[in-house]
């Protein structure tokens, strides 16, 4: 793992690098870096606006007692497209884009489960949605609430003891 780390960090800048040139022949180079401010600035909208949609789903889902297992994909994904925007370059601002798409998102998600699956971490009989199984009859009405005790002339007379 430590080796597909460090080719990552290796092989990452050196094709940022080829395309800003490339593309620096084509479009110029203040265009370039005006185009990677764009995209920053872009980035940092889609995340703020994305980010707290789904926050306010997840609080959502805790108050109504549902894992928010989506959510927290979704979070983790637009935590990750927020770090690819924020990297100047081109080929990590489309990968940056492409997790702020919901569908793209849902592929991922859809992988994901199936390799989870494949490696029995995931057990066949729990719900392939992670879906809380809710024991509870249907009909079951819970009220929540507090109580005070209030003692009355004749329950007081009643516990105590005769005069005499």
């Amino acid at each position: 793992m430590g080796l597909f780390i460090l080719l990552f960090m290796i092989v990452i800048p050196v094709v940022e690098i080829s395309v800003f040139i490339q593309a620096s022949e084509q479009i110029g180079f203040w265009s370039i870096v005006g185009l990677v401010i764009i995209t920053a600035m872009i980035g940092s909208a889609l995340l703020r606006h994305q980010g707290f949609t789904t926050l306010s789903n997840f609080h959502k889902c805790i108050n109504t007692g549902k894992f928010p297992i989506d959510e927290l994909f979704n979070g983790l994904c637009i935590l990750l497209a927020g770090a690819f925007l924020i990297t100047p370059g081109f080929v990590t601002d489309g990968f940056g884009l492409i997790l702020f798409l919901p569908n793209f998102r849902e592929i991922i998600k859809k992988f994901v489960r199936n390799q989870l699956k494949k490696r029995t971490i995931l057990t066949p009989g729990a719900d392939p949605d992670f879906q809380e199984q809710n024991n509870k009859k249907p009909n079951s009405i819970i009220i929540d609430g507090e109580f005070h005790e209030i003692k009355t002339k004749d329950a007081e007379n009643s516990l105590s003891p005769p005069k005499s």
